[in-house]
């Protein structure tokens, strides 16, 4: 076996520019979720297309559609638009009969479902063939029957072991079926040498960050995510340091409006405006990161290690986190970063100011990382998951 040749769960691959070319029967993944804007889910699945691409199997993902569609497309996935995001229940027979018409056409190894509408409709749709079923449970959703269907995979994906066991104490899920694998970042994308300083520079006059300690926050625009803590903790420290620049980026759904309101009203209550920048969703992360000085997650509730931290940490940025099982693993105290209390604004102030004033090592950040959060180790363990199911059938 030559050099350029590398084994992954018995399965040898051999590299031609770039792609990796699997030698045996490739497989055909579909990944279905509700729709391809914005968030972690789809970043992830955007990734995962491309790694599955890159290593010689087909990729298909089922969405009603979105910005990030482009991308799937042009990294080498297809990408069928369907509605299998709305929540409406009389509309369930026909979009189930519109699935399982494009699955029997596709004739999938395998169906990974992402979410819980996608999950559902899967569950009535995979039939005459049945699929080898996947799901991935991504947090902590409310216990109820709704959300008993993200249990229903025939294996179960847990994206950390407090999903894991979240869910086997709240619906009794098989152990033998779960897997835990943590959301991977792809260090590649998410490397200081690779940094566009342009883009860089781009962002930093567009917001005024020049010459400014700029503390960001990455995450949809829900109440989880505790921006109102932020927003204040930005109040209290430009008691201190004037100049401070509170980048919230995340944009929000329609039914998030109402809360997206209240949070800009808070900013002008407290006289933010020129302290605290809703900048929306962002495809080039990179460059936020890269524009911060530290990076915040105030979240109220976490079952997963938080892949904004990852990357924030990859990139060599200190990052101060809530008290929440996932994270605490990976943000250590004065090491590469803080850890805080959760809804605790004047702790977050308090951070954000040792921060600024800490001499962190950046290389030291970035080399702490583990591997389990890398893309690389993730991809190897869902390719080993959808392996182990296709050989059964």
């Amino acid at each position: 076996m030559s050099g350029m040749q590398e084994l992954e769960y018995g399965k040898a691959h051999s590299r031609r520019g770039g792609r990796v070319i699997t030698r045996s029967k490739p497989m055909h993944i579909v990944q279905i979720l509700p729709e391809l804007d914005q968030g972690g889910v789809e970043r992830g699945t955007v990734e995962v297309n491309r790694e599955l691409v890159r290593r010689g199997h087909d990729s298909t993902v089922i969405s009603a559609g979105g910005k990030l569609v482009r991308q799937i497309e042009a990294e080498g996935g297809k990408h069928i638009a369907l509605d299998v995001c709305s929540k409406n229940p009389l509309t369930v027979p026909f979009r189930t009969r519109a699935l399982r018409a494009r699955l029997q056409a596709l004739r999938p190894d395998i169906l990974h479902a992402r979410s819980r509408v996608p999950a559902w409709l899967s569950h009535f749709a995979n039939k005459k063939p049945r699929i080898p079923f996947v799901t991935t449970v991504h947090g902590l959703n409310s216990v109820n029957p709704y959300s008993r269907i993200m249990t229903s995979g025939d294996t179960v994906i847990c994206v950390s072991e407090v999903v894991r066991d979240h869910i086997i104490r709240h619906y009794g899920t098989d152990i033998q079926k779960v897997r835990v694998i943590q959301r991977g970042v792809d260090m590649n994308i998410f490397d200081p040498g690779k940094v566009d300083h342009g883009k860089v520079r781009d962002l930093r006059n567009r917001y005024e960050l020049n010459g400014r300690l700029v503390v960001s926050s990455v995450g949809r625009i829900t109440w989880l995510k505790d921006y109102e803590t932020f927003i204040h903790a930005i109040s209290l420290v430009r008691k201190k340091i004037p100049h401070v620049a509170g980048l919230i980026v995340g944009g929000y759904r329609q039914d998030k409006a109402e809360y997206f309101e209240s949070l800009a009203q808070r900013v002008a209550e407290k006289r933010l405006e020129k302290n605290l920048f809703f900048v929306g969703s962002q495809e080039d992360m990179v460059s936020i990161y890269a524009s911060s000085d530290m990076v915040v997650n105030a979240s109220l509730k976490m079952g997963n290690m938080g892949r904004t931290v990852v990357e924030a940490l990859a990139l060599g940025k200190p990052v101060i986190a809530t008290t929440f099982e996932g994270l605490t693993n990976l943000v250590v105290d004065g090491r590469n970063g803080f850890v805080i209390k959760n809804k605790d604004p004047r702790g977050l102030a308090d951070a954000i100011l040792e921060t600024a004033n800490a001499s962190f090592d950046a290389n030291s950040i970035r080399a702490g990382i583990p591997y389990d959060y890398t893309l690389d180790c993730m991809v190897r363990q869902l390719l080993k998951v959808y392996g182990a199911l296709g050989a059964k059938q």
